[in-house]
Order: structure tokens, then sequence, then C-alpha cells
């Protein structure tokens, strides 16, 4: 994980540059190793700030520059040997060992339309040709790695940053760059739609989970690669707990894995004790209180990017862990368990009419989960200069999952994720009583109490004559509780009118769960049954 900032730094107004001490620090926190600082000779700024994984020596220095070219980019390139291979074969030679050199010299071979189709990979970058003064930027199919656009307020240049913060200062009308486009020639190009199957597979159950276990294991084993320590964020729950035993078992020594709840009513702790402990791992709990709640609520806010319920909610433990890693620890890279949910179904998708509405509404979430969850592992951890790796997002993985026949994935199996679960069911990976646990949101999961005192705050916050009106200020994604209107005003607060970030609440498919349904805690779903005890 590193952060960047790509300006036009000339106004038209008499050729007056940019103030560099308005953005230089704004994305400090994605990259404390190194910052750097260029001009080009087309008055482009190049602001990078580097958090060191790769090639930990001044090699792995961005921007990268090659034949008049500049490159900076925000990623983890997973298949670079093999396209460093290819580009040798190729007489290019390599200056250090940074997975991130090899694009300038892929796009030199191939463009821009062929290469991004050949990284495996979570990035987002920014490339300039200075001969011709063109601009390219692109982003991973998943949104993984955070990227938004803008224009300058006196040229209106496109320009690019890791987050929306960085362009608040120079430009207008930022919009998140959307997930597996890039942007050349002045527009925007889709690439890879993660939504979207072209032929569906139909196939023996076995053959399936077998299929779901090599592809999982290869996803995991690929984002060991780094030069910095890595760590595991582990709930106790089926997704977090497969990702830690995978690594664990391909480790010589006992993997570092964290653990996050509530002081008075954690129900992640126990599980994730009980998993480290038939993991062997070296297992650390943090307990927060409704201080610390309460405390890092606009903190929270100011690094997500958003007022969404549900994504501030799961935002606040994983936030707090990683402030307690940042602190006491010298790991970078830690390893989670996003995007399952939305490829094998969550326990409203059991609500789901038939196969057909499962596929629709699973292509629906992957392709905003960009919004949500993803933004959420990437910005919590951040926010304390930690990078976030999420194997459920690996492209050949999440491919494979999406082609299945969805009446495959459909809960007629009576417990959900039912693929996944029978997909290592016979590996001694986990212990059964892990496998077969029912899911818990992780907002639920620090402790039910924590959504509690949030919920009691907005209360105080406002008495219901104060909600009924200040709601009024917010036509769209208006809010719907005392808790969402905080939300919002505190998004407000950082980002005045960018409330279309987000495209809307995080909720059930209340055509499927009713109307009634009016928090995204699976809590309040009448399947919840055995869930988070």
């Amino acid at each position: 994980m590193c952060g960047f900032i790509f300006l036009n730094n000339i106004s038209s107004g008499g050729g007056k540059p940019h103030d560099l001490t308005e953005v230089v620090n704004e994305l400090t926190h994605r990259g404390p190793d190194d910052k750097q600082l260029v001009l080009d000779n087309s008055d482009y700024l190049y602001y990078f700030y580097r958090l060191s994984i790769m090639d930990l020596s001044t090699a792995g220095r961005q921007p990268f520059e090659l034949n008049d070219k500049r490159l900076m980019c925000n990623g983890e390139i997973y298949n670079f040997k093999a396209l460093r291979a290819f580009l040798e074969e190729q007489a290019y030679t390599f200056v250090g060992n940074s997975d991130c050199e090899v694009l300038i010299p892929l796009f030199e071979t191939v463009g821009i339309d062929a290469m991004v189709k050949m990284l495996d990979a979570e990035f987002a970058f920014v490339l300039v040709d200075e001969q011709n003064n063109d601009v390219f930027a692109a982003r991973d199919p998943f949104g993984i790695r955070p990227m938004f656009y803008g224009f300058t307020n006196e040229t209106q240049q496109i320009c690019f940053a890791s987050e929306a913060k960085g362009l608040m200062n120079s430009c207008h009308s930022i919009q998140p760059f959307p997930p597996g486009h890039y942007y050349a020639n002045g527009a925007f190009t889709s690439y890879h739609d993660v939504g979207a199957v072209s032929l569906m597979i139909e196939a023996p159950i076995d053959e399936i989970t077998t299929q779901i276990r090599t592809k999982l294991e290869a996803a995991v084993m690929k984002r060991l690669e780094a030069d910095a320590p890595i760590g595991y964020l582990l709930s106790g729950g089926l997704d977090s707990s497969l990702v830690c035993a995978i690594a664990a078992r391909a480790s010589d020594v006992p993997i570092q894995t964290f653990a996050i709840g509530m002081e008075t009513d954690p129900i992640d702790l126990k599980y994730a004790k009980e998993v480290a402990a038939a993991l062997g791992t070296n297992h650390t709990e943090v307990i927060m209180s409704k201080e610390d709640v309460l405390g890092a609520l606009r903190d929270v806010i100011y690094h997500l990017e958003t007022w969404d319920i549900t994504t501030i909610r799961a935002s606040i433990g994983m936030y707090l862990v990683a402030k307690h890693i940042r602190e006491t620890t010298n790991l970078k890279v830690l390893l989670t368990g996003e995007v399952s949910d939305e490829l094998f179904g969550y326990k409203y998708t059991d609500f789901a009419p038939n196969a057909a509405a499962f596929q629709e509404e699973a292509a629906k979430r992957v392709r905003e989960i960009y919004m949500y969850d993803v933004l959420r592992a990437d910005r919590s951890l951040a926010a304390h200069s930690l990078e976030a790796r999420v194997p459920f997002a690996d492209l050949d993985f999440a491919q494979y999952v999406m082609s299945i026949n969805p009446a495959r994935k459909l809960n007629t199996y009576g417990k959900g994720k039912y693929l996944l679960r029978k997909a290592f069911a016979e590996s001694d990976l986990l212990p059964e009583s892990i496998l077969l646990r029912e899911k818990a949101a992780f907002s639920d999961a620090v402790g039910h109490s924590m959504v509690d005192y949030l919920k009691a705050h907005a209360e105080e916050t406002y008495s219901d004559d104060v909600f009924a009106e200040r709601i009024k200020k917010y036509p769209e994604n208006t809010p719907f509780t005392k808790e969402s209107l905080l939300y919002r005003e505190i998004f407000e607060g950082f980002y005045p009118g960018y409330h279309h970030w987000i495209k809307d609440f995080w909720m059930p498919n209340k055509a499927w769960v009713g109307e009634a349904v009016n928090d995204p805690s699976a809590r309040v779903l009448s399947n919840y049954g055995d869930s988070g005890k």
C-alpha cells in the first residue's frame, strides 16, 4: 500500500503554481517510509508516499522513470516475475526488484489495453508519456486499491489521487475512478467487469469444490510475496480462518494473527482464539471500550470518505486493531477475508427467490463492493500505514466462483456458503466446529454492545424533532435513522456535497427480506439463528 497525488501544476491565470503545502501531507498516512515530489517538463506534479513492501531499497522509489515516461502505482503485481521474464526477452534491463517496475516496459511493449489485461494484481496507477503529453490511468477490477479523479479549478485538467482528500484543495467534480477501467485519450474504457459471466460452469459438486480449494489456496499463496513482514486479521469466522489456515500451513514459523472485540460482550474473540490455538499462531487479542468506539468515530469517517452505516460500523473495530498493530509491531501487510460474502452469499441471500436472482444480486454486489467492504479494508488499515491484501478478490478465484451454476450456490443445504465449507471439509486445515460455525457480521461479532453504543450516542445527539428537520437537508441518500444522520453530518463536515461517492446504503435486498428491515445488521433478519453466539 502506498499513496499518490497527480496534479496539473500551472493555473490558467498567470501561471501560478499550486501551493505545495496544501496537499503534500494529505496522504502521508498511506506511505510514511518515503516521500517524493517531482515536477516534470509538462508541469505535472507527482506526489508519491511510499510504504516499502517490495524491494525496500531506493530502487523501489517512485515515480518510476523510463524513456520520457513516468509512473506512480499503488499496488501489488502478483505475476510480476512472469512479466519481468517476458520483458527481459524484449531486452529490458531492470534496476531493482520492485514488482511495479515492470509497468512502464509493459506499457511500451503492448500498450495500455493489453497491459491492464495482463496484470494479476491489486493496483491503481497513473502513467504519463511526456513526449506526447499523454496521461493514462487504471484501476484493478475489484477496486482493491483506491483512486479518485477530479479536474483542476483553474485549467480543468484531469488529476488523480489515492484518496479524495488529496484532491479537495485543488479540484472539483471529484469522483471515484471506476474499477476495471483505464483512462486513455480523454476517455474511460472498461476492460474487466467482475460481475459479468460469459460461460456458466455446471459440474459435480466434488469437482467444483476441488477447484474452489485449489484456486483459493493459490490466491493466498501469491499474496505471501513481500519483502516486509505479514500479519493476519482473524475474526474466527470461516473466511478469515481459511486465509490464516492456508498461510499457516505454508509457513515455517507461527503466523501472527489479531482479533478485536468489545470489553463487555466480544463474540469473535473466543472463536478467533479457538482458531489460533488450532493453527498454532502467535495470537493477539485487542480489547476496545465504549470510549474507544465513540472516540474513533470522526477519524474513521474522515479516513473512509463514506457515510454508509454498515461500512462505518464494521470499520471501527478494524481501524482500532490496525492502530494497535501499527503501534506494537513491525508489520506492514495484513491479509483479510473480505469479498467472500458477495461471492458465496450471506444471511440475507438465503431469501433469494431463485438462482437467477441470486446471480443478479451477486453481480451487483461485486461491482459495488469497492464502495463498501473493500473500501473499509483499505482505509481502516491505510490510516495506520498498513496494506490490506484480499485473497477472495483474486481474479482467477472470483471469476470461477461467479461462473458456478448459481443453483449450486443457493442455500439449499441448510448451511450458508456450503460450497466453500465443503471445499475444505477433508483438508484438515480447520476443525469441523470452525468450518460449520454460523456467520456473524464483523460489526456484530466484535460485540453487540458496539452498535448499541453508537445508536445510543445518536439518540442523545438528536431529538425526534431535530432529526425530522435535519434529514430534509439531504434529499438524496436520505438518512433514515438517527445513527445514519449522525454519520452523514460528520461526512458532510469533511466532504460537503460529495455524498454521491457512495451509491446507496449497503443493506439487505428489501425485495427479499421485507421493507420493514431498517438496519443493516444481520441481527434483524429472521434467519439470524445461532449467528454470533
